[in-house]
């Protein structure tokens, strides 16, 4: 089986990319990050979801974007709440996080070229939040292509790296029965960005919204505990 290292974040998106990657034959490393963000409940949930695919490692990286802020998710920003779905995609939303994906992805990418494996896995979407531009399939292409030309593996012939984003034209429901049929537990995820202590969700932020309508478009039970 060839490896490939998969970026988990311990939410509904990332739990379902690491469950296609395995799905198509892949033994999945895992890679989550500890960037200061404030909703840290989802890197409890990032450990129990990696423990249940079974990944062949999980890593966590620890390092402190609330040195430069500019997000609502690592600065003394208000968390946008009750919003409406249909506008949340109309501008880049304050949960943005500058050049988080880039970030992600080198990381990730270095991982990999140590171990030797060539397939790298974002559930990045552009269907929801489609406001986020690290999350555009040009984007993933252009990362990919700097992947190939940054590297001694890519430069040296060794293999040409791919980033795999198999969720970035699908809906949140859509998203959510792929998951189903593959198996994933959605109860070991979170979503939320304002999660009590002991990780009820708040019900109004942007990502428990389009979890919530996520659910009840697919038709799918929602296992989540929410606080409102």
């Amino acid at each position: 089986m060839k490896a490939a290292v998969v970026l988990l974040s311990g939410g509904v998106d990332s739990a379902t990319t690491l469950a296609i990657a395995r799905d198509e034959g892949f033994r999945c490393h895992a890679i989550t990050f500890d960037y200061g963000q404030r909703h840290r409940f989802e890197l409890e949930s990032a450990k129990r979801v990696a423990k249940s695919m079974g990944v062949g490692r999980h890593v966590t990286i620890p390092f402190d974007l609330r040195a430069i802020g500019g997000s609502a998710l690592t600065d003394d920003i208000p968390l946008p709440m009750d919003q409406d779905p249909d506008s949340m995609s109309e501008q880049i939303p304050l949960t943005y996080v500058p050049a988080r994906n880039t970030i992600f992805l080198s990381f990730a990418l270095g991982w990999a070229e140590v171990l030797g494996a060539f397939d790298l896995y974002i559930g990045a979407n552009a269907i929801d939040y489609s406001g986020y531009p690290d999350c555009r399939p040009e984007y993933i292409a252009a990362y990919e292509n700097m992947a190939n030309l940054a590297t001694r593996a890519g430069v040296t012939g060794q293999g040409r790296f791919i980033i795999h984003a198999p969720l970035i034209e699908m809906s949140k429901a859509q998203i959510l029965q792929t998951g189903v049929r593959l198996g994933v537990d959605f109860a070991l995820t979170t979503s939320c960005y304002d999660t009590t202590d002991d990780g009820a969700a708040c019900g109004r932020c942007d990502a428990c919204i389009l979890r919530r309508n996520g659910f009840e478009e697919a038709g799918i039970a929602d296992p989540t505990r929410y606080v409102s």
